[in-house]
């Protein structure tokens, strides 16, 4: 593809940029029938309050039929709903109810691997010479061993062993799962598999959904070889993605894909892409891109030193976590539209893994300015609007997440303690992100009608301090201060710049500030926060030079963590976690 840079009238008129995005993991958003579940209908119930906070968009993670062996990601059925969640016809009524107060919905489309409780897989492991045994990746091991050492993403061999199908040299028959063994990875190489994925994605795209969030999509592609790799743990096993991760040739799948679905409609993707080189970006978000957008994880893992081992915990340090983002949006800039974002339901929240167990109201505030304000579409993750927190849990059998007790074990097989592992379960596991959405200060935080009601994960015990009900009405907030970035990027006159705006980075000398500018025509605006708990001095001779002008002045205060801050003309002070939003002269 050609490449070309991407700040066009055409693409400014893209829908898409101008929304502003909601994550909702529903299991844990607001149950509407007493069952301890969230539903459907939960998230019908709390739409107004979506359109309050100035939501335009939802994303949904998946809803569709599933034994939930992985939280909906092993879909059974993808032409129906999960019953826990609701039906068919509810789904229906949220997209219309969602309509009416202009917002748009999107679904989760998980189409690397089904569930091994799909008719598809059933009926190949029913009959070998099925043609659905070649809709998943079949292979024979040798010597009492796999096909190849490849660990799987939640742990143990990416290989499970079909029982009785050893050949007669005793071989035996393995199908490939990169996540969960419940997970087979459907066979990408077969062009059965892909029409049958294209009819089901146009399918739910003329019921009125306006899009999708598109999951672990760069992992459709293997390396046919199946060759091994040098083991990288004390499970004796090594990481796959060298070979099952952005390979060479997925771009065909991509554009296949794009050309027979999403590009049939005027549809919005975002695509979950992690590790891809940035020199791919134009074939991913270009022009003619595959997607509309991506998520962008590369600052999202700092917090680990040793690729997604939660024993390699550390503090980030905000000059790395400033490259990354200045990086990130450097390219995406470049190529084409991003999708900033600070919390999702595969990470812990925000506010302890940048700032630990100190965490507080003008962290949050700081946070939600410095990834808010970047160019793209932003996404909010359910809890992230009033400041949610991680829990503690006291043992690794309170963890719901299949993840999190695989990450326990590997702390252990590595010589941690059992009191250290369960340290680095509580900081990183994913259940920290799905715990029930805190309305209330009631004893299950108001997730369900019936106050009474258990909820099906633990909640974080941390609702009498943090809830919707005490938020929304308190103009000093959290939740007002989303409310008014929100309608700062939506309406009035920044509204351009902060959403079509230019991306500048202005790195200063001063590591403990991440400091950036927004510039649309002649309006330009400076984003500028300060990580440490310590005052901080910038000098605005300084930006000035980055700018290429030969003095700047602060105009109109836009956002403001704090209630005031000091500006003597060549410098400003910021206090210890101060963020600040202001137009530059």
């Amino acid at each position: 593809m050609k490449e070309k840079n991407m700040d066009t009238k055409k693409l400014d008129k893209k829908w898409w940029k101008k929304e502003v995005g909601y994550q909702i993991y529903p299991r844990s958003f607001y149950d509407s029938n007493n069952d301890g579940i969230g539903d459907l209908n939960g998230i019908t119930e709390k739409l107004d309050y979506l359109k309050d906070l100035g939501i335009t968009l939802i994303w949904i993670c998946p809803i569709f039929k599933s034994p939930m062996d992985d939280n909906g990601y092993d879909i059974s059925d993808y032409y129906d709903v999960n019953p826990e969640f609701g039906t068919k016809e509810d789904l229906e009524r949220l997209i219309a109810e969602a309509e009416k107060r202009g917002i748009k919905i999107i679904l989760d489309l998980v189409i690397n691997h089904t569930s091994d409780e799909h008719e598809w897989f059933l009926e190949a492991l029913r009959n070998p010479e099925s043609k659905y045994r070649n809709y998943y990746i079949f292979k024979r091991g040798e010597n009492g061993l796999p096909p190849t050492n490849w660990r799987s993403h939640f742990g143990g061999s990416a290989w499970e062993k079909v029982e009785g199908e050893a050949d007669e040299n005793g071989n035996e028959m393995y199908y490939l799962h990169l996540f969960s063994k419940k997970q087979p990875d459907l066979n990408w190489e077969n062009p059965e598999v892909r029409e049958e994925l294209y009819k089901m994605v146009n399918y739910w795209l003329e019921k009125g959904i306006a899009g999708f969030r598109v999951d672990a999509i760069n992992s459709i592609k293997k390396d046919a070889r199946y060759l091994n790799l040098p083991v990288d743990g004390a499970d004796g096993f090594a990481y796959s993605i060298k070979y099952t991760l952005n390979q060479p040739g997925i771009e065909e799948f991509l554009g296949e894909l794009a050309k027979k679905t999403f590009k049939k409609h005027n549809c919005m993707t975002v695509a979950e892409t992690p590790l891809l080189e940035y020199e791919r970006y134009n074939d991913f978000i270009g022009e003619d891109g595959f997607f509309s957008m991506i998520f962008d994880f590369s600052y999202s893992d700092l917090d680990m030193t040793k690729g997604g081992f939660y024993y390699s915990l550390r503090d980030i340090p905000t000059v790395e976590l400033r490259d990354k983002i200045f990086e990130s949006q450097l390219t995406q800039q470049k190529y084409g539209w991003g999708a900033p974002f600070l919390e999702n339901h595969d990470l812990p929240r925000s506010l302890n893994k940048f700032f630990g167990k100190k965490a507080n109201e003008a962290n949050a505030k700081l946070l939600a300015n410095v990834f808010f304000f970047l160019r793209g579409t932003p996404f909010i993750y359910q809890g992230q609007e009033i400041g949610m927190d991680n829990f503690v849990r006291n043992d690794i059998s309170e963890f719901d997440d299949i993840a999190s007790k695989d990450q326990y074990q590997r702390a252990l097989g590595e010589g941690f303690s059992s009191e250290e592992a369960l340290h680095f379960v509580n900081k990183r596991s994913r259940d920290n992100s799905r715990t029930p959405m805190q309305w209330d200060s009631s004893k299950n935080a108001g997730f369900s009608k019936d106050k009474d009601s258990k909820s099906w994960i633990k909640l974080t015990g941390s609702q009498a301090a943090t809830n919707v009900a005490d938020q929304i009405n308190n103009k000093n907030s959290i939740f007002s201060h989303y409310k008014k970035m929100i309608d700062l990027r939506q309406n009035g006159k920044y509204s351009d710049c902060l959403t079509f705006g230019d991306f500048i980075s202005i790195p200063l000398e001063n590591e403990k500030i991440i400091a950036y500018v927004r510039k649309y025509g002649n309006q330009k605006v400076l984003c500028i926060n300060n990580f440490s708990e310590m005052k901080q001095e910038v000098k605005l001779s300084e930006i000035a030079k980055v700018l290429g002008e030969k003095e700047i002045k602060i105009g109109e205060i836009l956002i403001n963590n704090f209630d005031g801050f000091e500006n003597d003309g060549e410098k400003v002070v910021l206090e210890g976690f101060q963020s600040l939003l202001v137009e530059i002269l």
